[in-house]
Parts: C-alpha cells; sequence; structure tokens
C-alpha cells in the first residue's frame, strides 16, 4: 500500500516519532537518487520551497519546482489527472494547494506518495518542525506546554494540536468566540483568555490573523483578534517561555517586533527545522526507517 503523508491524525504516533527521529539522524543515504520530487505550488511559500528543495538534494533527489498555472490543479486538469501525470516521473508528489479535497483526489489515485506541504486544513510539515524545535529545546515533547494564541481555528493550529497531543504535550488554545478550533484532540485546552493559556507555558505560539484566500475577512478578524496579540506583556506572563511562529510574521499584528526579535523567541531554528524535518519526512515516504 503506498504510503502518503497528508494529515498528522492520519501519520499517527508511530510516524510521528519515526519523522521526528529521522529529522534528528545523521546521514539517511540517498533513498532519491536519481528519482524526482514535484513540488505542485497553488500557493507560494518561501519556507516550503526551499526546505524541500534543500531536503531533496540531500536525499540524492531532484526537486521540480511547478507553479499553480503549469497544471491548473482542478481547472486545467482534474486533480487526480495531475497525480497521474506526475507519478510518470517522480518518486514523490508534494503539493501545497487551497483545497485539501485535492490532496485526497490525488492520494486516491496515485502509486506514488502524496505529501501536504499545506492545505487550507493541514500543514503537518510545519508541525514537524515545530515539535523538533519543542525537543531541541526542552529535551522532550512529553509534558512540554505550548500555549498557542490567535486563530485557534486553522491548519498550523489543527497540525499542532494533533501532534502535541500524540506525544504527551499539553496544548491550550487561545482564541476569541469563532476561532476556536472545533473537535480539538483529547487533552487540548481551550479558552478565550490568552493570559490563561500562557501561564506556565514552555512555549508561547502565535500565526497570522489573515492568510491567503481570507483578505475580504481582514478587518473583521483584525478586530476580533487584536486582543491576543503576543506582545512583552503577554510574554512576560511565561518568562521562561520560547517564543514561536511559522513565518511569515505580520510584525505589529500578531506579534511585536520586541518578541520576535527579543531573547525568548526561537522562530529561525524553527524555521531552520522545516528543512531537518522535510527531509525526514521524504525520507520515511521512501521507507527509510530508524
Amino acid at each position: 500500500m503506498t504510503p502518503h503523508l497528508l494529515t498528522i491524525a492520519e501519520l499517527g504516533r508511530e510516524g510521528l516519532e519515526q519523522i521526528l527521529a529521522l529529522a534528528e539522524g545523521g546521514d539517511l543515504g540517498r533513498p532519491l537518487e536519481g528519482r524526482g520530487v514535484a513540488l505542485v505550488f497553488q500557493k507560494p511559500s518561501a519556507r516550503t520551497r526551499n526546505s524541500m528543495e534543500m531536503a531533496t538534494v540531500q536525499l540524492g533527489g531532484h526537486p521540480v519546482y511547478i507553479q499553480k498555472d503549469e497544471v491548473g490543479l482542478g481547472t486545467r486538469e482534474t486533480a487526480e489527472d495531475v497525480a497521474r501525470t506526475l507519478a510518470c516521473f517522480h518518486a514523490i508528489i508534494a503539493a501545497r494547494v487551497m483545497d485539501h479535497r485535492d490532496l485526497e483526489a490525488m492520494a486516491a489515485v496515485s502509486p506514488k506518495p502524496v505529501l501536504n506541504m499545506l492545505s487550507n486544513r493541514d500543514h503537518p510539515l510545519q508541525a514537524l518542525a515545530d515539535l523538533l524545535t519543542v525537543r531541541q529545546l526542552r529535551g522532550s515533547i512529553e509534558g512540554a506546554r505550548i500555549a498557542y494564541v490567535g486563530d485557534g481555528d486553522n491548519n498550523v493550529a489543527r497540525s499542532l494540536a494533533e501532534a502535541g497531543a500524540l506525544l504527551g504535550a499539553r496544548i491550550a488554545l487561545a482564541s476569541p468566540e469563532g476561532y476556536a478550533l472545533p473537535q480539538a484532540p483529547a487533552g487540548v485546552v481551550q479558552t478565550a483568555d490568552p493570559f490563561e493559556a500562557v501561564e506556565g507555558a514552555d512555549f508561547v505560539y502565535t500565526d497570522v490573523w489573515v492568510s491567503m484566500g481570507q483578505d475580504d475577512e481582514a478587518a473583521e478578524r483584525q478586530a476580533a483578534l487584536a486582543p491576543y496579540r503576543v506582545d512583552e506583556g503577554l510574554m512576560a506572563a511565561a518568562p521562561n517561555a520560547h517564543f514561536l511562529h511559522c513565518l511569515p510574521a505580520r510584525r505589529g499584528e500578531e506579534v511585536t517586533d520586541e518578541v520576535i526579535e527579543g531573547p525568548q523567541s526561537a522562530v529561525w531554528r524553527q524555521a531552520e527545522n522545516r528543512m531537518h524535518t522535510a527531509r525526514g519526512a521524504l525520507a520515511w515516504l521512501m521507507g527509510v526507517r530508524t
């Protein structure tokens, strides 16, 4: 059966632990030697493109960057036909899409592994980098207190909550009414009070309030989420916490310059870990195990 990596929930604890172990490991060999990895981008991203391209090269493969107009996913061609075509040339198909259902359609017909580089529902590669950062800075993920402040009903918060819950982290999501995560994993605490969420936290995490495709909601979102800005006052309530952000950041909106540039910030280590966990994920999809 062809393995795919579409969501953290589907990956499960064993797969999650394996990928993190591979990300932390040394030489993983060259399982992609002489093979291509298709990188389909409906939505652009500096970190995702660079981390995935370099991870592919480190495993001996050749990354092929594909812009949205080159395939016309769902318009010029169906998601299924795109997957079947790319599977003729590549060992892995990775896609960053607007609609998670396109990934599911691709995985349903592809004889090659499909990797979710981001969808409107999930961001598993980001969650992997987040937890690797937690492990590096704290020593272990189990028992780590991670407070996510802002829009709890987005792909980053969902994947973080799922991954953290699987590995025993204590996750608290602070969001205003209407922005909470529906059906949060067992053990994940949700609150409307950001100070309650960050009390005793080892990590304080936030993300942009307005993602691509939400521009028509910008004013409403900014008004609702303004009390959830991560500033020096909020970080002072968690004096021993590291600050995390998946980037890009809208400085002065969801986080202040003083925090992202301050001594508690670990965002650049977190960004670098996107490459290491991408390498682990690609190796895992190619059958490499610790």
